[in-house]
């Protein structure tokens, strides 16, 4: 039995009126076809407008999670920004249907932080919200500590989780302790779609990265990215680079 939720995505190409406008004029999405999830976690990465999360948050609306974050119980809008991508997605479905669920989106985290004080006001029968957040508010914490107890205490396992660039509020130190946390939830039964910029979270090795570009969508290994090459380089070599970028290099 195959272990993933979804297994995979496809253009519907013949249903969009126009390649002419956002987001099916950016070029990755305008040559996509299918996306195969063979892996328990895929990384989508790419440059900045490459539509990385464009695509992640439409797969997220897809699977009916509300467009700015949070679980599919969240109803919540600040503002109507997303793309119409979802409308022309077709999902194909794994065997199995997930227990838990997450769409954790960085730039708006802050609103699902505010709806979920907002919520814990209002008069209730059961536990507040932020006790599965660890039960503490997540604005009464740094940016990066209220990240870490949503995956620490929300995602519990046997989930499908999207995430779009997780590593915004994290350090380096705690992305790697993202890792460990992602592990578990891998061995818990869990699937992982995340777009991200961070050469630390994509080094797992259970994963599939996708790269989007100038054509369609297709897999690297972890070693030919540009984020570990440039990452390495510059690490390696950071007098003679800042040397360069600092117009320094005779």
């Amino acid at each position: 039995m195959h272990r993933n939720f979804l297994l995979s995505i496809r253009l519907q190409r013949e249903t969009i009126d126009s390649f002419d406008v956002h987001p099916f004029n950016v070029p990755s999405i305008a040559q996509m076809d299918t996306l195969r999830f063979d892996k328990p976690v895929t990384f989508i990465i790419g440059e900045n407008g490459s539509g990385k999360s464009t695509l992640i948050e439409a797969i997220a609306i897809l699977l009916r999670f509300n467009p700015e974050g949070g679980s599919r119980n969240f109803s919540f809008a600040t503002a109507q920004a997303h793309a119409s991508l979802h409308k022309h997605l077709r999902p194909t479905r794994g065997p199995r249907r997930e227990g838990d669920g997450f769409f954790l989106r960085a730039e708006s985290y802050f609103n699902l932080a505010s709806e979920i004080d907002r919520l814990d006001t209002e008069p209730g029968f059961g536990p507040e919200i932020k006790s599965s957040y660890g039960g503490k508010s997540l604005h009464a914490q740094s940016h990066g500590e209220s990240f870490f107890a949503l995956l620490e205490h929300r995602l519990r396992g046997d989930g499908l989780y999207i995430l779009d660039e997780p590593e915004a509020a994290l350090s380096p130190t705690r992305q790697m302790t993202m890792l460990t946390r992602l592990h578990q939830l891998v061995q818990d039964g869990s699937q992982f779609l995340i777009a991200t910029h961070s050469p630390i979270l994509m080094a797992y090795p259970d994963a599939d990265i996708y790269m989007m570009g100038d054509g369609p969508p297709y897999l690297i290994d972890y070693t030919e990215t540009e984020h570990y090459r440039v990452t390495r380089h510059f690490l390696t070599r950071t007098e003679a680079m800042l040397k360069i970028l600092l117009g320094k290099d005779d």
